[in-house]
Order: structure tokens, then sequence, then C-alpha cells
């Protein structure tokens, strides 16, 4: 790009936003790129109804993600029914977003379909017994749904992912209908974002901290970590948030099994589910 070019002015911003004083510099651009490096989290929605064809469409895009070895080892449950949205924002401590927004999918860890098919052709299904296939499946829906999130903000739309979900996996499922060998691993919240309440772009991690050539660097980190400390408070007090900087949280979420929120008895909730995970 020439430097007098716009999009050089709108690159700086915008990487300005996602890094603060730690962006890297000469990276490509292009509108994809633009559009991905202004991801942000929406937390509060208009409760317009979206337009018609619009789950369809993500859900096709979320189907071109990758897939290991085609095995499409997932599903995805779209809720509108408000009923249901109110409890699953129960089950999720209370996130009024989920009431909000006209629309949450479930993307679901899907081996009861594998199941399925391999009884039904008489076959044996050890394989998908084991974590690795579990993990196939999570990595698999994961991969659809961030597809998902890139169509939906094209269109103009705000979403945030539901990780607590998680906290009580089996009431979840009951929720959304799921037999043996499926289980929700987040969900995703979609729906017009609310103009008077405006997410920001959150600032992450220097590229000097997560991106490492040739062979992994630990103790290289600790000094552009501390300059993401700053970046996150000056982030947080521009919120209206707690000033408690990136390293307390980080410490908060690891420091006890009670502080995973009841996820801590997510192996014993994915058996209980029929995951064998050997």
């Amino acid at each position: 790009m020439a430097l007098d070019d716009p999009a050089v002015g709108a690159s700086e911003a915008a990487l300005t936003l996602r890094y603060g004083a730690d962006a890297p510099v000469g990276l490509r651009w292009n509108p994809t790129i633009a559009e991905l490096l202004a991801h942000r989290s929406v937390r509060a929605y208009l409760p317009d109804a979206l337009p018609t064809g619009t789950i369809e469409t993500l859900v096709a895009a979320g189907q071109s993600a990758a897939s290991s070895s085609n095995l499409q080892l997932w599903s995805v449950v779209a809720v509108t029914d408000a009923d249901k949205r109110r409890e699953l924002a129960a089950l999720a401590g209370g996130q009024k977003h989920i009431e909000q927004a006209p629309l949450i999918l479930l993307w679901v860890a899907d081996l009861a379909r594998a199941k399925l098919l391999a009884d039904e052709a008489g076959q044996p299904s050890e394989g998908f017994d084991f974590l690795e296939s579990f993990t196939v499946a999570a990595i698999d829906a994961a991969l659809a749904a961030q597809n998902a999130v890139v169509a939906a903000e094209s269109l103009g739309l705000g979403t945030v992912y539901i990780g607590a979900l998680r906290n009580q996996p089996e009431q979840v499922a009951a929720v959304a209908g799921l037999p043996p060998h499926a289980a929700v691993v987040f969900g995703l919240v979609v729906g017009k974002p609310d103009p008077l309440r405006p997410a920001a772009v959150k600032p992450r991690l220097p590229q000097g901290v997560v991106l490492h050539r040739e062979a992994y660097a630990l103790e290289a980190q600790r000094e552009p970590v501390a300059r993401y400390d700053d970046t996150a408070r000056a982030f947080q007090a521009s919120q209206g948030q707690d000033v408690l900087g990136w390293r307390a949280l980080l410490i908060a979420r690891g420091r006890s099994a009670a502080s995973l929120n009841g996820r801590d008895r997510l192996k014993a909730a994915l058996r209980a589910l029929g995951f064998a995970l050997r």
C-alpha cells in the first residue's frame, strides 16, 4: 500500500485498538483482514428478529470450515424460543444478552451420529470412545463456529461466545434435546448490536508473547506481558471495569477448582452424557 493510501491509516488505527502501543508492523492488509481485526464480543443487543435465511447462511459458512478427515463430528442447535433462551441464560450464570438477542447457536461435539451409523452398519465403534474423538469433535465445532462468526460480522451482526454453558452440561443437553454421545461445548449469541451500547475492541497480548519463531521461548515473554498488563488496565479503566490488569484475571481463573464455576467436573459430566473418554 502507498503511504498516502487511506487503508494505511485505517490499518494503523485497527492495530492500535487491537494491540495498543505494541502493534506489529509490516502487516499485509485487505478488507477481510480489516474485518477480522475489528472483531469484538457484543453483549448488548436489539431484540429484532434476524432476516430470513440468516441461520442457514451462518451454518453454511460453518460447514465450509475444515473438518478433521471430513468426519464432520459436530452439530448445531439454533434456539430462538424466548423461554429456552431464558433457561439457557440462567444456566450460564444469568448472562442477560442470551435473553436479549433473538438467537443463540449451541455448538455440539457430536459422536451420536457416528455411533448411530456404525450401529446401523453392524460395525464396532470403539474408536469413538477415546478422548481423541471427543477432541476432534470439539475442535471441528470450534472451527465451524468461528467461520459463522466471520460470516455474521460481515452481515453487520454481533456475536459473543458463551463458554459458561459448560458449567452445567447435563442441564444444557436436556434443553437442547441431545441424545447420548453429544454435548454442547459452547454457545454463540447472534443479533443486531445495540447502537446505544457499543462494544469495544479488546486489546490482545503482544505478538512477542504468542508468536515464536523456530522454537518456543518462555522467559522472553515476561517483559511484553508486563507491558500488556498496562494496556489491559487502561482498557479496563476506559470501559468502567475493575482495573485489575490481565495477569490478575489469568491467575484468578487457575487459583482453584472453585474458580472454574462448575467446569472442574466436566469430565464426569461428559461421561454422564455418554462419552467414555478413554
